[in-house]
């Protein structure tokens, strides 16, 4: 099987290098075993395509003499032959075996052309369609790039301790739980853990963004990553072939492997349009001398014209280089999109979900305001030693608090330290038994609160925080609101997504109403829903599908799980190295950076667009040269633009997508 995308050559059997080269010696197939690194040498552009060269001097040299002699035939017979070597081998051999693609066709035309003399007209065809094949090549490289460049990435040798050894070995002869020793300015070449020193890590490779970010011990560091400045012992937990990376390049290859629906159509139209073309160009030669005593030579020209006009070349490529294009940029900018599919399929979207927590959110719970009745440091440093000993999520957002304001609360001595079940804490400080519960437990507590407390806790409530109370028996000492904070970006990526015209977006949460409704209206999405289970997120999504619309699930791939499978695209919030999020879903926003979604969504659009463009282009030009024939009016000259020229123009418009950027 072959990808022509990642230029990947997949054998089921047994078969040696050699005997593989052997049966592609007529493409001039290099092979390189897929774990030895490939030397890709930089081949001058006159050496790799130096028979179409000469094939063009030797026609510029029969066109500058003019009038034809047998000098000019042998001339034009020699661009012929050097220029379309390749060409009339495929081509022959497909008529043998009663193949007919755009090589037959051509073969077939050439050698009809020369029959009846034109001679000229059949090098300049042979010349435009080496020239087309160039280009196709030249583009489909460029596609590969993108594959080429993340296997670069990560370095193929490293420095690891092994005991009290410290060797340079290969990554493939790096095992699990060796200790990577990593200098500033290099590159990781495992993925793994910190276990000594701290540094700022440049992750633009895996996750697309150029901002260094800081790792120290325990933190998780990827393959391919850049260490800037401090030096780094890292434990490898991957073997090289399971590094983030090397899924990553995996996984694009599988993408751009993968038939969109309109690569399918055309496939499909085009196993059946060429023998349809071989037809017509017969019909055209036979019919109007037979029936209507016409010039046999002048219709056996206009059906070798037919045949070339005829050739599928434009549209067979208008599909794949845009799709192998569009899905290399986008694993460039930082999002998986893992097939052809999903890449049409977002650019259809016009429903957005969220998941809040973790998508629209941080995920972290966050101290926001914290209203003392009296010293502000000291009663925050009662909260967080009390807190110390709790095992409630929200504890950790205070102690977090008082860390950032320098406040040693592990000196407080705490004593008869007790959960009260649903409702809070209670512990004893210097003699004194104080509370952290919510707002409920107080009242249970004490005869009576205050009413401006009561208004105080109100307010924050309606503005979708959680808030508990430091206090005693006798009175409220202090209110700590906490809440999951909106991620930096979110508000601005859904007005982003308004503005491209999205129909709807909405949130599926199941936190409470009051929260998900603060969270909405400072994220401006068009809807919302709370107290959701995963089953009734699922329940919603395909609600939303029934109604015809094409919906996008956005979520961070584990408990978003059923309603990711059931969106039209399933879209991970993928964290670098989050192998849920990368098994999950369609498409992998691989740097938790939302502001990766609206350049997703515009990207597949424009691929969409250039898709029709050129599938529609393709058949147009077709269409009207083949219209030419019934008045006798096309020529070969005619043909061979509307057949090279339409493929050129299909190449280079696919070849746009590589300048979309963020």
């Amino acid at each position: 099987m072959i990808n022509f995308g990642a230029a990947k050559l997949s054998v089921y059997g047994d078969a040696s290098i050699e005997e593989l080269e052997k049966a592609g010696a007529f493409e001039n197939l290099k092979v390189v075993p897929e774990n030895q690194q490939e030397l890709v040498e930089h081949v001058p552009f006159w050496k790799k395509h130096w028979n179409v060269i000469i094939s063009v001097v030797l026609l510029v040299i029969a066109w500058s003499l003019g009038e034809d002699s047998f000098f000019t035939t042998i001339l034009y017979a020699a661009s012929i032959l050097i220029g379309g070597y390749r060409l009339f081998k495929a081509g022959l051999q497909n008529l043998i075996r009663l193949q007919f693609d755009m090589k037959t066709l051509m073969t077939v035309a050439i050698i009809g052309a020369a029959a009846i003399g034109e001679w000229s007209e059949g090098a300049t065809v042979v010349i435009l369609f080496a020239i087309s094949e160039v280009l196709e090549t030249y583009s489909m490289d460029k596609a590969r790039e993108s594959i080429r460049s993340l296997m670069d990435i990560a370095p193929k040798q490293a420095l690891i301790r092994r005991g009290n050894k410290e060797l340079t070995i290969t990554v493939d002869d790096i095992e699990v739980d060796d200790i990577l020793i990593v200098k500033p300015g290099q590159k990781l070449a495992m993925d793994g853990v910190v276990v000594k020193g701290a540094s700022t890590i440049n992750q633009a490779a895996i996750t697309g963004e150029s901002i260094p970010v800081y790792k120290t011990i325990e933190d998780e560091v990827f393959a391919g990553t850049l260490n800037e400045e401090g030096l780094l012992e890292v434990k490898v937990t991957k073997r090289v072939e399971d590094t983030t990376i090397a899924k990553i390049i995996h996984l694009v290859e599988e993408a751009q492997a993968e038939r969109a629906p309109s690569q399918a159509f055309v496939d499909q139209f085009a196993k059946y349009y060429t023998p349809f073309i071989l037809l017509l160009s017969a019909l055209v030669i036979v019919i109007p001398p037979l029936l209507f005593g016409g010039d046999w030579y002048t219709w056996i020209y206009e059906g070798l014209a037919v045949l070339i006009v005829g050739c599928p070349c434009a549209l067979v490529v208008s599909t794949p280089v845009a799709i192998v294009t569009a899905i290399g940029n986008a694993a460039r900018n930082g999002v998986l999109i893992k097939g052809g599919i999903h890449l049409e399929e977002a650019g259809k979207l016009s429903v957005i979900a969220f998941d809040k927590t973790g998508t629209l959110t941080r995920g972290v719970p966050e101290v926001t305001d914290f209203i003392a009745f009296g010293e502000d440091k000291e009663l925050l440093g009662i909260a967080a030693a009390l807190e110390k000993g709790s095992q409630h999520p929200l504890s950790s957002a205070i102690l977090r608090k008082a860390e950032e304001m320098g406040i040693d609360f592990y000196a407080l001595k705490v004593g008869d330290f007790s959960s009260i079940t649903g409702k809070g804490i209670k512990a004893k400080l210097n003699d004194i038994l104080y509370f952290v519960g919510s707002p409920g437990l107080f009242k249970e507590l004490l005869v009576e609160i205050r009413s401006e407390i009561l208004s105080q806790i109100e307010t924050l409530q309606k503005q979708g925080k959680t808030v508990m109370v430091l206090g005693t028996e006798k009175e409220i000492l202090a209110l700590i609101a906490v809440a999951d904070e909106v991620r930096e970006h979110s508000k601005e990526v859904i007005a982003q997504l308004h503005q491209i015209g999205m129909k709807k977006t909405v949130i599926l949460t199941g936190d409470n109403r009051a929260t998900a409704e603060a969270i909405g209206s400072v994220v401006r999405v068009s809807e919302v829903e709370a107290d959701l289970l995963p089953q009734d997120k699922l329940a919603y999504i395909k609600k939303l599908r029934s109604e015809g619309n094409v919906v996008s699930m956005v979520g961070d791939g584990v408990n978003d799980a059923p309603a990711l499978a059931a969106a039209s695209v399933g879209i991970a919030m993928g964290g670098a190295g989050t192998d849920t999020a990368l098994e999950t879903a369609d498409i992998a926003l691989m740097g938790d950076d939302l502001r990766k979604l609206p350049f997703t969504i515009k990207l597949s659009r424009r691929a969409l667009q250039i898709i029709k463009q050129n599938i529609t282009f393709s058949l147009a030009i077709k269409a009207v040269a083949l219209l030419l024939v019934v008045p006798g009016w096309l020529t070969l000259w005619i043909a061979i633009f509307a057949d090279m020229g339409a493929t050129l123009i299909v190449t280079l418009n696919a070849l746009r997508l590589l300048k979309i950027g963020k």
